[in-house]
């Protein structure tokens, strides 16, 4: 629509240039990345294409949000690839990267000039939040950001982060943004693993390890399948899966967790449908992964 890819930097040009396609009547799918980008990214971004078909434009942002890494974690280690992702871009038929930076995002943060957040208090408690208390509220803050900058109609997430997902979506439905969320399948390698820019931290031992999670994810669904509708304690199952974990000599259980696909409450019993979570430190990489039971 807009013919070669363009890179735009400010935030203010940015939804000048949204306003003008909504004024137009143009659909905008929107994909929110933090870069060094992979197959499962261009996936969404082809979601996002069928979704606003030929005619609109696809917008993929690029940017490493400092308020959802703690102060312990990887935000200075975090990968980085411009120029791959760039042409990983412009294959895939994206009309705009929109790559602001933290003084244009944040202006005054670290000054006492930024003090405004998005904060959701019901979803985000658990499992990722538990382990990371301060995450969430990083995320949410970042994309209504990013929706309020691109305007976009529809906005793609992948399914990996399930529990964000969720997140944001009850963001979107609580503060009325007029937008459609799409949440597209977890991309995974040949072996399981699923796609994470995270995954380039591993070494080839912990590479081959890290299958754990995928396999134990697969194992309960087994156990759960031969149970039948009686179903299996959740107790039992975190049992199993940590003594699956406790296999590889780099890994490390942060938590596994069993609860329903639509509410994230927790359930003590599980039966097919459910959904199950887990974060698992291979060496001082940290993963995720969850599927369907």
């Amino acid at each position: 629509m807009v013919g070669a890819m363009k890179i735009v930097r400010s935030p203010k040009a940015m939804q000048r240039l949204a306003k003008e396609w909504r004024g137009a009547g143009v659909r905008v799918g929107f994909v929110p990345t933090m870069g060094f980008l992979h197959a499962g990214h261009v996936s969404l971004m082809e979601v996002a294409r069928r979704r606003v078909g030929p005619k609109g434009i696809v917008v993929v942002s690029i940017y490493v949000n400092p308020t959802q890494f703690a102060p312990t974690e990887d935000l200075s280690k975090y990968p980085r690839d411009f120029a791959r992702d760039r042409q990983l871009c412009t294959e895939a038929g994206v009309d705009v990267i929109f790559a602001p930076l933290d003084s244009d995002m944040y202006a005054g943060r670290g000054e006492g000039r930024y003090s405004t957040y998005v904060v959701e208090e019901s979803l985000g408690r658990p499992m990722e939040g538990a382990s990371r208390p301060t995450h969430f509220r990083g995320v949410t803050t970042v994309v209504a950001k990013l929706f309020n900058v691109v305007l976009p109609d529809v906005a793609v997430f992948g399914a990996k982060d399930w529990q964000q997902a969720a997140v944001i979506r009850r963001m979107v439905n609580d503060l009325n943004f007029p937008l459609q969320m799409v949440v597209a399948p977890t991309r995974r390698e040949k072996d399981g693993l699923a796609m994470s820019s995270r995954n380039t931290y591993l070494n080839e031992s912990e590479r081959k390890q890290a299958t754990v999670l995928i396999r134990s994810i697969r194992a309960v669904k087994a156990r759960v399948a031969s149970a039948g509708r009686g179903g299996l304690a959740a107790e039992v199952l975190k049992s199993e899966v940590a003594a699956m974990v406790a296999q590889e000599p780099a890994a490390r259980l942060d938590y596994v967790e069993f609860f329903d696909g639509e509410t994230l409450e927790a359930v003590a019993e599980v039966r097919r449908g459910a959904h199950m979570a887990l974060a698992v430190f291979m060496g001082r990489t940290r993963l995720i992964d969850n599927g369907r039971v």
